[in-house]
This record gives C-alpha cells, structure tokens and sequence, in this order.
C-alpha cells in the first residue's frame, strides 16, 4: 500500500506539474475569436504548429547575442575603417566549412548536365577563374592546371570565385535542399533527369511537344551506324528546361499556377482538395547566402560565456589566447592556422614545425574555434554580403547590422506573369529608391552616379586583357563603389594582421582571387538557437 500511494503520490506532481507547463495557446482553437481550426463546417482555417529550428545539413548553429565589434588592437599603419562599437546578433547558421572545389564541381556538375546541352555559357559563367594562380614571378602552372579539379584538391576551398557566383551557388544550393525537402514529403518526384538526353525517337517529339505545349531543340549529328550520314536528334529546349524543369524555391512558392513538369500536388486540406505546399507547411529552410559582415566576426570570435557567466573579452584570434602557435602541451609550438609567417615563410622549417600548405590547406584542417567551426582565420579570406564603406561601423543599427540592402520585386510581363532569369528563377527589379546600398553614406564621392551609359568621346583602356571604356571627364569616379563587398579572415598568403576577425578589406564584387573563398549562412525562424556550451 505504502508504494501504491507513493506512485500515485508521484503521478499526481507529474500531472500537476505538466499541467502547470501546458502552453495555453495552441492551433486547435483560437485564443481571440474561439473558432475552431480545422473545421470543415467553417471556412477550414490551417493553423499549424511551429516545426522549430532544424540544423541544416553541413551547419553549425550559432546562438546569437551581443559583442564588441572592430579592432583589437592599435596599428598606427592600419586603415583606421573598423573602430568598436557594441552590436546584438541573432542566431544564424554557418557553413562548418569553407565550401570546397567537390562541393563547387557538383554544382559545375548540375550546370552542365542541365543546361549544358542548350546554353552552355550558363556553366561558362559559373566556372572559376584559373588564372587567378598566375603570378608572373612564380610557376604556379600545377595549380591553375589542377587545383579545382584534380580529386588531390577536391576537399580544399574553392577560390578564383566573384562574389556574384557566390551568391549565385548560395541560391542554387537553397532550390536542391528545398527540392529535395519536397521530394521527401511526396509532394513532387525526382526530376526525370533522362528525359534531358537527346532522342532520335519523332513520334516521342510529337507527343512530347503535345503535351508540355513547348517546341523540342532539334539538331543533326553524325548516325553512328553510317558515318557518310546524319540523324536528325531532339532534346527539350532551353526554354522549357528553364521554366518547367528547373526547381526554383521563389517560383514554387510565388507563383500558385506553377508545379513542376514532372510534380503533382498531393497535399490535401480538410475538404479532400489538392492543393501546393507552402511556406506555413514548415518544410522549406529559409535560404542559404553570405554571412552578413556583423555575423561573420561574431561567429570568428565565438563569444561564448562559461558556466561562470564569463567571456573572453579582447580575442585577437578565433582561438582562444592571443598566440598563433598553440601553447598546450600536445601540440607546443604548433600553428593554429594557415598563414604567412614572415618574409619567405610560407610553411615553417622542415620537420616537426611544417605545416606542409604553401598554399591553402584542407577545409577541415586545424581546430575549430569554440563555435565549431573550421579555419575562421587564415587558408582563404571569405566573402560576406555587405557592401564595403570605411564609415560602415559608425553608421549601422545596433542589432543584425547590415550595408547592401535592395528591396527587389519580381518583373512580371504583359499578361501578368512572371518573367524568368536564364537559370529560371523568377527574374527581379528594384527602383533607385528600392536600393540602400549608399543609405547615410559619410563619403560624398562614392556618392556620384557612375552607371551612367558611356558616350562617344570615351577613351579606351586595356586591363588584364580586357578593352574597357572609361570617360575621361569622370575624374571623381571613386574606387570604393556600391558593387565594393567585404571580405575577411585572412588567408595562406596573408600576414598575421589579417587574420584578426576585425580587420577589413573589399573588392569588387566580379572580381576573383585566389586568396578568397566562402562559406553560406542561413537565418533562424521562430525561437533563438539554445545557448553553444564552451569545449
């Protein structure tokens, strides 16, 4: 009897205790109007719960707060653009590693098998850029021949990318994830990758043009039976490849008339009506991009309290101390990323002290900071999205501080639908109103419209190969200009300056080099990521 009362003694406190926790709004019934949802006999409201925050496949949560941003340190010969100022970030996602040249050849791989066929200078425009090895005082041959290719690299950074096809793999990379999320679901089907291939099939050509309303790409190849003849190949066209083949997440879920060639819908509301997923169904990540500037140093420095509710202040590095050799015992002496020592130095001494990267190194090589996350300094400096301004850190707002900001809309044509771009996606507009970039921009020159069309009277250049037109009356024209975007880290060919998370530099944003890679960013919905305990 006595253990009888005891486990009823217990059930009752758990009861009384979960009851006490029972959150009291919920989607069964309103908390302001008391209908009910999910009533066929109303107007059927969908109220779904609230799916979370899942980690996205190669992720690192990040719980976000506040920190000190800007240098920690005085440099009397540094460019004085990073002074400190205290910001709040949310919690984010962020790439473990630097996206690598397997992860960048997949990508190629898609391009190719999809679009290659019928608008080859779609893969053409993402390939990186080989020559960025090429220095004129080094033979760097094996690298530009190699690097982004050979299986040797395949799990080094992938560099000699512009910012734009950064941008442009983080949305591609969004539409494949959220593809296959659909896929999973059993809302669509695997794309018929095969139907691609050519076919010298005519009645399959008919039929197929039947039926999807498209023309097929025609084309004479040489038969391979009989060399002294030519058969007549189809295969679709780029047109129906580029707006009812390709997945894009915008499109699906902008356009209700849209499911893909080879989907269905088999979501059912409560009346047994077909109907497409969308955004309240909580299978769709939120998008992969660049880091913001602000996210990028907060996730190097890793922030992190201790259970003492104390945290490292005035890191110089992303590991902790302040050395960049490490000082514990097993690994005394060793360095703690990939960087240029000194003049010359681009390895240490042969034995026990080399590191053996001249160049970049492995993304998972050296130790993650206290986030988790691997070569937040040195190997390659990584892109983020923010347009460069010196007077960016005075400027900003003190929470998820950003400069880039264009608020786009989709272009639509005369009958009201929307216009795909050439990878097809829904193409995008904005109006000079629409575009933030320059917003309570301190430096006046940058200012200056300079996309402007050339006239006549300009005079040529020739750059790096390349015949440009500039006007010679655009004396003011400044360098630092709204297509100017942030890099950092530091990287294999970098000082140890640079590798101070705080430390800034810019390009423009279709250049390349081979000491810039990248990692994506994802945003968080719904609740902050639950606090990161310090390894």
């Amino acid at each position: 009897m006595k253990n009888v009362f005891k486990y009823l003694l217990i059930v009752s406190v758990v009861m009384v205790a979960a009851s006490c926790n029972q959150r009291e709004l919920n989607t069964r019934v309103s908390n302001t109007t008391g209908w009910n949802y999910f009533d066929q006999k109303t107007t059927n409201f969908e109220a779904n719960e609230g799916v979370g925050n899942v980690n996205p496949i190669g992720m690192v949560p990040i719980q976000g707060g506040s920190f000190t941003v800007g240098e920690k340190d005085e440099f009397l010969t540094a460019p004085r653009n990073n002074e400190t100022r205290t910001l709040t970030v949310s919690s984010f996602y962020m790439d473990k590693y630097e996206v690598t040249n397997l992860n960048w050849n997949e990508y190629l791989h898609w391009l190719d098998f999809v679009f290659g066929a019928v608008a080859p200078e779609l893969v053409d425009q993402a390939r990186p850029d080989h020559k960025v090895w090429r220095e004129d005082l080094a033979y760097n041959d094996p690298y530009e021949d190699n690097y982004f290719e050979h299986p040797a690299f395949s799990f080094y950074p992938i560099v000699g990318i512009t910012w734009e096809q950064a941008m442009a793999y983080c949305t591609w990379r969004t539409d494949r994830v959220n593809e296959m999320a659909l896929i999973n679901a059993g809302c669509i089907v695997i794309p018929p990758f095969a139907d691609l291939q050519p076919t010298d099939d005519e009645g399959y050509k008919d039929e197929w043009e039947q039926e999807t309303g498209y023309e097929m790409y025609s084309y004479e190849e040489v038969s391979p039976e009989d060399p002294e003849q030519t058969v007549t190949m189809y295969r679709p066209s780029y047109e129906w490849i580029r707006d009812k083949f390709v997945f894009n997440t915008d499109k699906y879920l902008m356009d209700d008339t849209y499911v893909p060639e080879y989907g269905r819908r088999p979501k059912m509301d409560s009346y047994g009506a077909e109907r497409k997923v969308n955004i309240a169904d909580g299978i769709f990540v939120t998008g992969y991009r660049l880091p913001t500037e602000a996210e990028w140093e907060f996730a190097a420095y890793a922030p992190v309290a201790g259970e003492d509710g104390l945290t490292i202040e005035g890191k110089v590095y992303p590991w902790s101390g302040y050395h960049p050799r490490d000082m514990s015992k097993k690994n005394l002496g060793m360095m703690q990323a990939n960087f240029v020592r000194g003049r010359g130095d681009m390895m240490g001494v042969s034995g026990a002290l080399n590191d053996r990267r001249v160049i970049t190194n492995p993304v998972d090589e050296f130790a993650p900071n206290d986030f988790g996350l691997y070569n937040m300094a040195g190997n390659v400096n990584e892109w983020v999205m923010d347009v460069y301004r010196e007077t960016t850190y005075q400027e900003v707002t003190e929470y998820n501080s950003y400069r880039g900001n264009i608020y786009s809309r989709p272009v639509l044509d005369e009958n009201g639908k929307f216009q795909m771009d050439s990878v097809g996606c829904i193409k995008m507009t904005w109006g000079r109103e629409d575009d933030k970039r320059d917003v309570l921009d301190g430096d006046f020159a940058s200012l200056l419209d300079t996309d402007y069309p050339l006239d006549t009277a300009a005079v040529a250049f020739l750059s790096e190969g390349r015949e440009f037109k500039q006007d010679p009356t655009d004396v003011l024209a400044p360098l630092v200009t709204k297509k100017s975007r942030v890099y950092k880290g530091g990287s294999w060919a970098d000082r140890i300056y640079w590798l101070n998370p705080s430390t800034r530099r810019y390009l423009d944003q279709d250049k390349a080099s081979s000491k810039i890679g990248f990692r994506c960013a994802m945003s968080t919905l719904g609740d902050q990521i639950p606090g990161t305990p310090v390894k």
